[in-house]
């Protein structure tokens, strides 16, 4: 049987600088995507993760409460201390990805494809259970922006259940207010120095460098490409701008428009713009297929964990930065993937999704990866 969603603690978290969102107990499981979809049409709420490739298994549910409050999220009940971790397999070994990259820019310099956005993965072994509500406080307390997301992966099934995805996007994939819909695209990454004049400088080099200018500018088309035809006016800054986390400077575009129907929802409007080139690449079918062939299936990291309310108003953020926990809360597997095109350099792509592990990594006191 289904482990049962407990209404004690939330089995659902979205939290952002201004507010926070809870599902607590489950009403529904929806056991697929047009059913989900059907629901939030018809006036239900709807919480949960969706898959990076959405032919896949979904944890998505109705919960037998949603609540908000204002600022970033805040447990309202005790929660144990982390454990310590250690880094068991490196899936693939840092080696293995350079010649996966190396490869597949070979591959892009074919015409295979534009962009793919490929990714490796660590496996943490904890010393006890961790739990994944301990986690998500720990990263929403040290982002400076106070975002997190937590989403009980039960309901995708039985290889799913007990699971959690626990993180920190930086990344908002979709929010629909009345007809007012906005999303904010990453796409090209720096690793940041803890020297501030440095820091100044990397940041200066990632705005200048027209690799990453690249890189961004498919993700933002390919964004107004399935906005565009939903809108009345869309708006997209000239250039991106420059965000950062505590660990990355990233470039980065507010995307805001209004909607022709506001019968529209977000769900509806997230699984049209979900997977974007951000997370999969440029076409992307053929970069799915890449993605497939090299990594193997993703599961739910690149995925999207959000909410969407009665009215089908809602938000949903990109499932990045994240860690997929076992049902024991033993282990747990932490993945980050970076965009390849055909000037990036293979060397550098590892470093930059070691950069991306440290969000993760940080939040257990482990130096780096």
């Amino acid at each position: 049987m289904p482990r049962a969603f407990p209404v004690d603690r939330p089995s659902f978290v979205l939290s952002r600088a201004g507010y926070s969102i809870e599902g607590r107990g489950v009403e529904c499981r929806y056991r697929s995507l047009p059913d989900a979809v059907a629901a939030v049409r018809a006036g239900e709420v709807v919480v949960g993760a969706l898959p990076f490739d959405v032919t896949g298994p979904i944890a998505l549910w109705r919960p037998v409460e949603l609540r908000g409050s204002d600022g970033p999220w805040q447990p309202d009940l005790s929660l144990p201390p982390l454990p310590q971790v250690r880094i068991g397999d490196r899936i693939p070994a840092g080696a293995v990805h350079v010649e996966r990259v190396r490869a597949l820019v070979s591959s892009l310099r074919r015409g295979d494809a534009q962009k793919v956005v490929l990714a490796r993965s660590l496996r943490l072994d904890a010393d006890s259970t961790i739990d994944p509500l301990s986690l998500l406080e720990k990263l929403v307390r040290t982002d400076p922006l106070g975002n997190g997301y937590a989403a009980d992966l039960s309901a995708a099934g039985p290889d799913y259940d007990g699971k959690f995805l626990v993180g920190s996007s930086p990344e908002l994939l979709i929010r629909k207010r009345g007809t007012t819909v906005s999303c904010h695209p990453f796409a090209g990454t720096a690793a940041r120095s803890d020297d501030p004049a440095e820091d100044a400088a990397i940041a200066d080099r990632l705005a200048a460098s027209a690799k990453d200018q690249a890189e961004h500018r498919f993700v933002v088309d390919e964004i107004l490409s399935a906005l565009g035809p939903m809108c009345r006016r869309i708006d997209v800054p000239d250039i991106p701008q420059l965000s950062s986390t505590p660990q990355l400077w990233h470039l980065s575009s507010p995307i805001t428009g209004e909607l022709h129907d506001p019968a529209i929802t977000a769900l509806d409007l997230a699984l049209a713009v979900h997977p974007t080139p951000a997370v999969a690449g440029v076409p992307r079918r053929a970069a799915m297929d890449a993605i497939a062939r090299i990594e193997g299936p993703r599961g739910f990291y690149a995925g999207a964990v959000g909410w969407t309310d009665q009215s089908g108003d809602g938000e949903w953020m990109v499932a990045i930065r994240g860690i997929e926990l076992a049902a024991d809360g033993r282990t747990g597997l932490a993945t980050a993937g970076g965009g390849i095109v055909e000037a990036s350099d293979p060397d550098a792509e590892l470093a930059e999704t070691t950069a991306k592990f440290r969000t993760i990594l940080a939040a257990f006191g482990y130096p780096s990866a």
